[in-house]
C-alpha cells in the first residue's frame, strides 16, 4: 500500500515501517541532522587552527558592540586574518568613507550596495568582522554564511548606546533626528535572531580580551556536540548504550532501563553578570538565553529555537508578562502560571515542547504522544499539539489517560473541549498512579512496541514530565520569578528566595532545583503535599513507603499522587549520578514497596527541602480567609502551598509560591469555600457564579471560551487493565495512520 503526503511524495509504508524497526531512533534522528543542520558542521575539524584554516569566522552585532576590536583580538589569538567589513571591504570598494556614503545616497541605497559588496566578496580562514547594517540585507548574508560560523555579540543595549555616544558615530542606517539608538537597536535584534549560530552573552563591562575568549568558547561548544549528552538515571557503568542527545531523549520520553533522561554533565551555569543582563528582559528573551545554553545547536539551531519561543509565548498568553509575579501577603509572593490557554503551569511548557517535539522526530515514521494525567496535563498536551502545522499533525497524535472520577468536572470537561484531529482522550476507572503504570508498561513492552512499528509505522513518545522536553522549559519561569524579584526591587541579584510548591509528581519542584543549579539562588524548597503526603514522609525519614497507602481523593486533584516519577531525576542528582544506586531503590520499591535512603544523603536532602502537608479542611479554609483579606481567589493547590508556606517558613527571606492553576478548573469546592450553598452541576454555570464576585485574578477567557465550545463531543472510557488500554490504543491508530499490509 501506497500513501501520498501533503508534499506529493509517494511513501511505502512498508518501507517506512521496516526503517523505523530496523534502524533505533537515535541513529535516525542522528542520520537526519547530518543531512540538514549538520551540512555546514561536516567542514568543521574539532582543533581552532582547522577552524581558522578552512573556514571563516563571523562576527555580527549591533553597532558598537566590538566587533572589529574583537574580531583583531581573536586575528591575533588564532594566528588567521582579521577582516572589518567596514574599512577593508566597503570603503576599498566605493573609495569614500562609510558615513559620507551614507549622506549620499540614504537608508535604501545604502542597505542595497552595502549588499552588493558583500555579495562580491569572498575570503577563507579569516575573521570577519560585518557591519552592523549587513544583516538587513537577505542574500548577501546567505552568501556570507555559507563559508562560515556567525557569532552574535549579544552586548547590553545600554552599554552600546553609551559607547556610541561617546565616540559620536554618525554612520548608522537608520539615525536621524526624533529615532533614538534604543530604537534603532530594538528594530535590528529580529534581523540578528535570523542569522546567527552562536550567541557570545557579554555582560556588562567585559573587555576585548574577554569577549574574544567567549567566543571561542562557545565556538568550541558548538563544534563540541558530544560533550552534551544524557544518561538513564538507572544508567549502570556496564551499560554499552550509543551516546543520547538532547533529540534523541525528546523522541524516546522514557529510556529502555525504565529510568529517565538526564544531562550527563548537569546543567550549565549563567554568571551572576549574565542573570543581572536578563531582569529586564521578556520572558521570551528570558527563555531564549536559558534554553539556549540547555539545548546543543546541533539539535535544534537557535533561529529555530526562536522561533518556536515565539509561538509558544505570545498572544495565546492572556497576560503579556506570561508568568507574573505578584505580592499579596506579607514576605510571600505568588507566581501566576495560569495565564496559558488551558489555564494552569502546564502550559509554560506544552504551548513549548510540541513544536520542538515536531522538529527533533524524524519524519519517516508516525509518533503517539502517550499522556497521563492527574488533571491539567491533559488538556494542556491536548491543546498544545494542536497547535502543529497540519502537515505535523497528520504524523503526530496524543494519546491522554486521565482518572475518570479522580479529577475535577471543569477538567474532565477541558480535556474534551480540547480533543482535536490528531488528539484523544480516554477515562479510566483508576487514579493517576494507575495512568502512569500503564503508559511506562507500553513503553517498556517491546513486543508491544514493535507490533505498533510493524503495523502503523508508529514510535511511542510521552508528554508527561518525565520527557525531558517537557520539564526542562519549567526552568525558565523559576528564574523569571526570581528575576522579577530584583526588578521590583524586593530584592538585589544574589539574594536567597524559598520557593513553595505544590507537588506531586515532583515535575514542577525539580525545574526549580535545576533552576538553581543554572544560578538563581534558591535556599529551601519547600513541598507541599495534600493528604497524599508520601513526600512528606519521605522528606522527613528518608522512607518511600507505598505499604498500606491508598490514594485518597482529594480537592487538589493534580497532586494526588504516590509514585512521583520525577524524584528519581532528584536523587540521581544527589546521589552524585550514581546510577546502579538509584536502580537499587527504585528495584527495592518495585519488589518491596518501599526504599530507604543512605543517612548521607537524606541529610543532604534535608538541606536543601522541607516537606510538608495540608488538610482538606485547612485548604478550604485559607481559600476563604484569603479572598477575605486581598480578594484574591486561590485554586485548590496555590492554597495547599500557602497553608505550608505559612506553617514551615522562617520568614528571614521572600518565599514565591507557584499559583498552578486558574481558581475556576475547582469552582465547585472554590463555590463552597466563598459561603455558595447551592452549586449546579454545569460548569458554565458555575464559573459564571464565580465571576459575579468580580475577583482577583479576572475570568480565565479561554478556558471560558473552550467549555462554550465544547459542543457534544465525549471522551473514550477504558477498563482499569493495561491490556484494554494497549487495545484502545490501537483502535486510535486504526482510525490515524493507515496500517501497513
Amino acid at each position: 500500500m501506497s500513501h501520498t503526503n501533503e508534499c506529493g511524495v509517494i511513501t511505502n509504508l512498508k518501507q517506512m515501517a521496516s526503517l523505523c524497526h530496523l534502524h533505533s531512533l537515535n541513529k535516525m534522528s542522528r542520520f537526519l541532522k547530518s543531512v540538514t543542520h549538520f551540512k555546514l558542521r561536516k567542514l568543521w575539524l574539532s582543533t581552532l587552527s582547522s577552524l581558522v584554516g578552512e573556514k571563516n569566522l563571523i562576527l555580527m552585532g549591533p553597532p558598537g558592540s566590538g566587533k572589529t576590536s574583537v574580531g583583531k583580538v581573536l586575528g591575533q589569538k588564532l594566528g588567521c586574518p582579521a577582516i572589518d567589513v567596514d574599512d577593508d571591504v566597503l570603503e576599498k570598494t566605493w573609495n569614500m568613507s562609510v558615513s559620507n556614503k551614507l549622506q549620499d545616497v540614504g537608508d535604501e541605497q545604502f542597505l542595497e550596495e552595502e549588499g552588493k559588496a558583500l555579495l562580491k566578496f569572498s575570503a577563507s580562514g579569516s575573521v570577519i568582522s560585518l557591519t552592523g547594517s549587513n544583516p538587513l540585507h537577505p542574500s548577501s548574508m546567505e552568501h556570507t554564511k555559507k563559508n562560515g560560523l556567525v557569532v552574535y555579540l549579544d552586548v547590553h543595549s545600554q552599554d552600546i548606546v553609551e559607547r556610541l555616544e561617546r565616540m559620536k558615530v554618525d554612520r548608522i542606517v537608520g539615525q536621524r533626528s526624533g529615532i533614538s539608538i534604543g530604537d534603532i537597536l530594538r528594530k535590528r535584534k529580529h534581523f540578528y535572531k535570523k542569522w546567527y549560530d552562536v550567541r557570545v552573552f557579554c555582560e556588562t563591562g567585559d573587555c576585548v580580551e574577554v569577549v574574544a575568549d567567549k567566543v571561542i568558547n562557545s565556538v568550541k561548544r558548538y563544534q563540541g556536540v558530544h560533550s552534551e549528552t544524557f544518561v538513564s538515571t538507572r544508567s549502570q557503568e556496564t551499560n554499552k548504550e550509543p551516546s543520547k542527545f538532547f533529540s534523541d531523549v525528546v523522541i524516546e520520553g522514557l529510556a529502555s532501563d525504565g529510568g529517565l533522561y538526564v544531562p550527563k554533565n548537569g546543567l550549565p551555569k549563567l554568571t551572576a553578570g549574565e542573570w543581572k543582563r536578563l531582569v529586564k528582559s521578556s520572558y521570551a528573551e528570558r527563555a531564549q538565553i536559558i534554553l539556549e545554553r540547555c539545548i546543543h545547536p546541533a539539535d535544534v539551531p537557535a533561529a529555530v529555537l526562536g522561533e518556536i519561543l515565539e509561538k509558544a509565548y505570545s498572544d495565546n498568553f492572556s497576560c503579556n508578562k506570561i508568568a507574573p509575579l505578584r505580592h499579596l501577603s506579607g514576605n510571600q509572593y505568588f507566581l501566576e502560571l495560569f495565564h496559558g490557554p488551558t489555564g494552569s503551569f502546564k502550559d509554560l511548557a506544552l504551548q513549548f515542547m510540541p513544536h520542538i517535539f515536531a522538529y527533533c522526530v524524524p519524519k519517516v515514521c508516525n509518533y503517539l504522544v502517550l499522556v497521563a494525567t492527574s488533571g491539567d496535563t491533559g488538556s494542556a498536551v491536548l491543546d498544545g499539539f494542536s497547535q502543529l502545522s497540519d502537515l505535523d499533525k497528520r504524523r503526530i497524535a496524543v494519546f491522554c489517560l486521565y482518572p475518570e472520577n479522580g479529577i475535577s468536572q471543569v477538567q474532565k470537561s477541558q480535556i474534551i473541549a480540547c480533543q482535536g484531529e490528531n488528539g484523544l482522550a480516554a477515562g479510566v476507572e483508576s487514579d493517576f498512579d494507575f495512568c502512569q503504570k500503564a503508559i511506562k508498561e507500553m513503553f517498556t513492552n517491546p513486543k508491544y512496541t514493535g507490533f505498533l512499528t510493524a503495523e502503523y509505522a508508529t514510535s511511542l513518545s510521552t508528554a508527561n514530565s518525565i520527557n525531558w522536553a517537557r520539564l526542562l522549559p519549567q526552568i525558565v519561569y523559576h528564574a523569571s520569578g526570581y528575576l522579577d524579584l530584583v526588578d521590583q526591587g524586593v530584592i538585589t541579584f544574589g539574594s536567597p528566595v524559598d520557593v513553595c510548591i505544590p507537588t506531586g509528581n515532583f515535575g514542577n519542584i525539580m525545574a526549580a532545583v535545576y533552576a538553581k543549579q543554572m544560578g538563581i539562588p534558591i535556599r529551601k524548597f519547600i513541598c507541599a503535599s495534600n493528604q497524599n503526603n508520601i513526600l512528606t514522609d519521605f522528606i522527613k525519614s528518608g522512607v518511600y513507603d507505598l505499604r498500606g497507602r491508598t490514594l485518597l481523593q482529594s480537592v487538589s486533584p493534580a497532586i494526588d499522587i504516590l509514585k512521583s516519577s520525577n524524584l528519581e531525576r532528584y536523587l540521581h542528582l544527589l546521589a552524585n549520578q550514581d546510577g546502579c544506586l538509584v536502580n537499587k531503590l527504585y528495584s527495592h520499591l518495585g519488589s518491596q514497596g518501599y526504599f530507604q535512603l543512605p543517612e548521607n544523603l537524606l541529610l543532604l536532602l534535608q538541606q536543601d527541602f522541607i516537606g510538608d502537608w495540608c488538610s482538606e479542611t485547612d485548604c478550604v479554609s485559607a481559600i476563604r480567609a484569603f479572598y477575605g483579606a486581598t480578594g484574591y481567589i486561590l485554586d485548590t493547590h496555590t492554597a495547599v502551598a500557602k497553608v505550608v508556606a505559612d506553617r514551615v517558613q522562617d520568614r528571614t527571606c521572600p518565599v514565591i509560591i507557584s499559583c498552578t492553576a486558574h481558581y475556576s478548573k475547582f469552582a465547585p469546592v472554590i463555590l463552597q469555600a466563598l459561603g455558595i450553598e447551592e452549586i449546579k452541576q454545569n460548569p458554565l454555570t458555575q464559573l459564571h457564579v464565580l465571576n459575579s464576585f468580580h475577583p482577583l485574578p479576572p475570568a480565565h477567557t479561554s478556558l471560558l471560551g473552550m467549555l462554550k465550545d465544547k459542543d457534544n463531543r465525549t471522551s473514550q472510557k477504558c477498563q482499569a487493565d493495561a491490556s484494554h488500554v494497549m487495545d484502545c490504543v490501537e483502535n486510535y491508530l486504526q482510525s490515524l495512520f493507515l496500517k501497513v499490509y
